[in-house]
């Protein structure tokens, strides 16, 4: 017998802030795995009790005021690991991994970049190209591996709202796509892009500072989640759900989801 399974993920800007969102979507979504980023809170402070109490496991890493990743998860998670597992891209906490029902799943929050020609902006593009050299050392191709989490990197025209005139800013960067697509090329589908080939306008996020964006549409798809051939093919849906992006204090991102038939 074949099991759907649920996998989300969401930069919550603050775990703490958007608790209330994430519970009650996990809960009404029937999710098996969310995977959420930029926490922004050390693991002495991670507000363990709600999720725990909500019957769910957690597993994260983090920092004060920036960064942090977490994993969770109704199931068991298993074979945890933080970081890449070089200390010249784990001086941030920006990735985590666990295993769940077999599969294996690498949440991460890619650098921003700040702006083109800065040392983060060469330290995103380093750091991208370090998950190659992960993802090359701990799995085969053939593995069954989601890469899921905020990238970053709008990859494609249409998952910018304005493509031509921001060609070349952060986020919407040649060199980003050349990274990005060193890393996808090890072995990786898009599965957002399997389901929604040609769709324009399907965003996950929508910058605070611009007056009425998610209205005016102007947004940027950020959030992937990615599969290895077996997951891909395994994979029968991946959507945007805008809905949290209305609701009150929202995050600046929402949820993207995936399901698949294991």
């Amino acid at each position: 017998m074949q099991n759907k399974l649920r996998v989300a993920s969401f930069n919550a800007n603050s775990i703490r802030s958007r608790m209330d969102i994430i519970l009650n979507w996990m809960r009404e979504q029937g999710c098996d795995v969310l995977c959420v980023q930029e926490t922004k809170v050390t693991d002495a402070d991670f507000p363990i009790a709600p999720i725990s109490e909500a019957g769910y496991n957690c597993v994260f890493a983090g920092q004060k005021s920036y960064n942090g990743v977490a994993i969770i998860s109704p199931h068991e998670l298993s074979d945890v690991r933080i970081g890449i597992g070089n200390a010249e891209w784990d001086e941030e906490a920006r990735l985590i991994r666990a295993t769940v029902n077999g599969i294996t799943i690498v949440n991460c929050y890619v650098p921003q970049g700040t702006a083109v020609s800065t040392p983060r902006f060469q330290y995103k593009l380093d750091w991208l190209v370090a998950m190659r050299e992960y993802f090359s050392r701990d799995f085969s191709a053939d593995s069954s591996v989601l890469w899921v989490g905020d990238f970053n990197v709008a990859r494609e025209p249409i998952d910018v709202y304005d493509p031509d005139a921001l060609l070349g800013s952060v986020c919407y960067n040649p060199e980003e796509h050349k990274a990005l697509d060193y890393v996808k090329e090890w072995g990786f589908t898009d599965v957002f892009r399997k389901h929604h080939a040609n769709e324009p306008n399907l965003y996950t996020f929508w910058d605070y500072r611009v007056p009425n964006a998610f209205k005016r549409r102007i947004g940027w798809r950020l959030d992937h989640i990615w599969a290895t051939k077996p997951l891909a093919e395994a994979c029968i849906d991946c959507w945007v759900d805008t809905a949290p992006r209305l609701l009150e204090k929202p995050s600046d991102h929402t949820f993207i989801c995936a399901d698949f038939q294991i």
